[in-house]
């Protein structure tokens, strides 16, 4: 584990690490095409999910040929290399900067913010939350039962997860964030069981954004609680690795859309939905994706659902080789692989379901004090609900106030890592 800087404040202390102070520091950052890879470049991030790639390490020298021809064989589009680090571009490379990829990652994402939402009729954050927590227990419990029955051979009954889907749908639909936040506060190990209940609140509050309803609605909710069910078949040691997986271990892992659309197939009962979104929930728009790398037209409404919220739930939570991201910071990383990764009006419809600043995102505001989104408006995705609580001009906490933005004089400036203020949300939020 790389050493930690520690900057001394009243409260509370600053933790930076050294690569975020050498990267805005230095500014020898850059994004380039895969193919303009080569032996000597320090990789710094590569832009698109780690569940496309068998790397568990965020940053490396490239040194290896096998490394270097798994990059450019495994459907990555781009990544960040350092400079300062590794070798740089040559010839007539192009080559995006941190502030430019920023300003068009921002673009996208206020594009989505113009687009017109769906109205909500919603009851309040506390309201909500305990129920919103007895569902997701449930749900954890169903799930379970559901991959056990799998890794003993038996069929599993599909209709049998239709009441838990309802009850899911009436949560979202009285208030999405309280669902939504719990279902993504998942710890590692419950990860495998508590990423189908959030797949499906997000199939179910993405339906709801693009105007699904009744059955076809209920049925793309299933499909979310059922897309990952292939993982039952897949061996502890290598599902749960927490390091680097070897190609064969990777082609073992990616062979999972298969075996669920096997089980599903088999047992009966799942529709035609169910059957799609489980086989083709990791394929891409570009075609690079897997198991059968479709695309275009042949990608359903439901499979381009399907991969939009897949990618975010596993991207904000923690696995057992990666702490997840935070909210924005995800929303805004799948903003910058959008192209070729997701269907353009998914994503929009997405952002407005969850909102540019979904909750649990750490904020600073115009006026200098730090807050956390606590529930979205219907006013707009730049005005959500925050919990404002540190002042950073005095560097001091105080009581916190809850500002509706959508009624209120202050604004967003930016969005803030906690961890650089060595925050705990869940404590502030009381989620």
């Amino acid at each position: 584990m790389p050493a930690r800087l520690y900057v001394r404040l009243s409260t509370p202390a600053v933790i930076m690490p050294p690569d975020i102070i050498f990267r805005y520091g230095q500014a020898m950052l850059k994004k380039i095409q895969v193919r303009d890879l080569r032996l000597g470049m320090y990789v710094q991030e590569i832009c698109g999910s780690w569940m496309e790639h068998p790397f568990w390490k965020k940053s490396f020298e490239l040194a290896a040929e096998g490394d270097l021809h798994t990059l450019k064989t495994c459907g990555i589009r781009e990544v960040w290399i350092d400079t300062g680090k590794g070798l740089d571009v040559e010839g007539e490379a192009v080559a995006t900067s941190p502030e430019e990829e920023k300003q068009h990652v921002e673009q996208a994402l206020q594009l989505a913010a113009q687009e017109e939402a769906r109205p909500v009729t919603r009851v309040s954050l506390q309201q909500e939350m305990q129920r919103a927590r007895a569902v997701l227990a449930q749900g954890k419990t169903a799930v379970i039962s559901m991959f056990s029955e799998v890794r003993m051979g038996n069929a599993i009954k599909v209709g049998d997860a239709e009441p838990l889907v309802d009850e899911i749908s009436n949560s979202i639909s009285r208030n999405p964030e309280a669902f939504l936040n719990l279902a993504r506060l998942k710890n590692a190990d419950d990860y495998t069981y508590l990423h189908s209940v959030a797949v499906c609140g997000l199939m179910l509050a993405l339906g709801k954004q693009l105007g699904l309803e009744g059955r076809t609605l209920k049925n793309a909710g299933v499909a979310g609680l059922l897309h990952d069910v292939g993982k039952a078949l897949i061996p502890g040691e290598v599902l749960n690795k927490p390091g680097k997986l070897t190609d064969e271990e990777f082609t073992i892992i990616k062979d999972h859309p298969r075996k669920g659309w096997e089980i599903l197939n088999t047992s009966g009962g799942a529709d035609e939905i169910a059957l799609d979104v489980c086989l083709h929930h990791h394929e891409r728009v570009d075609g690079n994706g897997y198991p059968e790398k479709i695309s275009g037209d042949k990608l359903t409404l439901f499979a381009r659902m399907g991969a939009v919220c897949d990618v975010y739930d596993a991207l904000t939570s923690n696995r057992c080789y990666k702490n997840g991201w935070e909210p924005a910071e995800t929303l805004r990383k799948m903003a910058e692989w959008r192209e070729g990764h997701f269907d353009e009006r998914i994503f929009h419809a997405f952002v407005k379901t969850i909102g540019i600043y979904p909750t649990g995102t750490l904020v600073k505001l115009k006026s200098g004090r730090l807050a956390v989104v606590v529930e979205q408006t219907d006013k707009g995705l730049l005005t959500p609900v925050v919990k404002a609580f540190f002042s950073t001009k005095s560097n001091e906490p105080f009581f916190p106030q809850v500002i509706d933005l959508s009624k209120s004089p202050e604004a967003i400036a930016n969005i803030e890592d906690p961890a650089k203020w060595g925050f705990d949300l869940k404590q502030i939020t009381g989620v």
